[in-house]
């Protein structure tokens, strides 16, 4: 982490009080980063998941990270809003249900072209990110990425 971006994430240094977390979450994360969604999908569910849990160090970190991936200004705002793609919409309903979708929200995601392998990850993405955006609210971590203006 340090080799890519010039710094730990405070984040990290947050999760590091478990190595056991710290250590799960850089498994799935590594795993996950091999899986049918792309880097920048993976943002787009980042940046769903952390607007619902209001996660303002989520959402800064993500917001540069999107970046990084491709997405710009309005693609990460529509992510956030959970508007940009049938991704974002799932990840968003995902989370604003804690993992309760109706028939129809999953019809309509598999009707967006959305296999089932693709769903199962976006699940696990958001789960992934309800770690990240839990702890670093409880742990009111600084936050130490450009500021989210979206």
């Amino acid at each position: 982490m340090q080799k890519g971006l010039g710094f730990i994430p405070n984040a990290f240094k947050t999760l590091a009080h478990s190595p056991a977390a710290l250590n799960g979450y850089l498994g799935l994360s590594q795993t996950l980063g091999k899986g049918s969604l792309s880097a920048a999908e993976r943002e787009v569910v980042a940046l769903a998941t952390s607007e619902i849990n209001g996660c303002d160090y989520c959402l800064a970190a993500h917001s540069f990270f999107g970046a990084k991936a491709g997405l710009n200004d309005e693609a990460i705002h529509k992510a956030r809003t959970g508007t940009l793609s049938a991704v974002a919409a799932l990840a968003h309903q995902i989370t604003e249900s804690r993992g309760r979708l109706s028939d129809a929200q999953i019809a309509a995601a598999r009707e967006a072209g959305l296999a089932y392998s693709k769903i199962v990850e976006v699940v696990a993405q958001v789960t992934l990110l309800t770690l990240t955006n839990y702890l670093n609210n409880i742990a009111a971590t600084d936050i130490d990425f450009p500021p989210s203006s979206h």
